[in-house]
C-alpha cells in the first residue's frame, strides 16, 4: 500500500519531475534497471546521479569496478543492484522524497539549484581546492537526512567528491 500511494503521489504531485524522469527513463530503456523501494533504478553510463520523480539514475560503483578487474570479474556479471555504491543510492532516495515533499516545485527548489552546483565550473574549482563536500548544499545535504531517515541506511554523508 505505501509503494502505491508513493508512485500516485509522484505522478500527481510530482509530475513535471516525474514525466522528465520517464522520458529519461525512456532514453535509457536497454539499460540495467531494478526496484528500490518503489523508485525504479536505471544504471547508466554518466558519472552522476539523478533523481526526477521516483526514477533515480545512478552510476556503477567505481570502486567495485576497480576490485573486479583484479579478480577478472566484470561488473556486468553481477545483479545490478549490486553494481551502485549504496549509499549514494540512499541520497538519490532522499531526492525522491523530496519530490513528494514539494511536488511541482520540486524542479525549481532542488533541481535547478543542483544543476548550478554541480556544473558551475566556478563552483565545483572551488570545492575542489577548499575540499568542500558536495553534499553540504541545502538541496544535497537536505536528501542526505531524507534518505537516511525514510530508508534507516546511511547516505553520502559530506564525503568530498569532484
Amino acid at each position: 500500500m505505501k509503494r502505491l500511494l508513493y508512485t500516485l503521489t509522484q505522478i500527481i504531485w510530482g509530475f513535471p519531475q516525474t514525466a522528465l524522469g520517464l522520458a529519461v527513463l525512456a532514453a535509457h530503456a536497454r539499460k540495467p534497471h531494478f526496484a528500490y523501494h518503489g523508485a525504479i533504478v536505471t544504471i547508466w553510463k554518466t558519472n552522476a546521479g539523478l533523481s526526477l520523480g521516483p526514477f533515480i539514475f545512478i552510476d556503477e560503483r567505481h570502486d567495485l569496478k576497480e576490485h573486479l578487474e583484479k579478480l577478472h570479474v566484470q561488473a556486468q556479471d553481477l545483479p545490478p543492484a549490486q553494481r551502485v555504491n549504496e549509499k549514494l543510492l540512499v541520497h538519490e532516495y532522499g531526492h525522491t522524497v523530496q519530490s513528494l515533499i514539494l511536488g511541482p516545485l520540486y524542479l525549481v527548489v532542488i533541481g535547478l539549484p543542483s544543476v548550478i552546483w554541480m556544473k558551475t565550473p566556478r563552483l565545483s574549482r572551488r570545492r575542489s581546492a577548499q575540499r568542500i563536500s558536495y553534499y553540504s548544499f541545502y538541496t544535497e545535504r537536505w536528501a542526505n537526512y531524507l534518505g537516511e531517515r525514510v530508508l534507516k541506511r546511511h547516505s553520502m554523508g559530506q564525503s568530498v567528491i569532484d
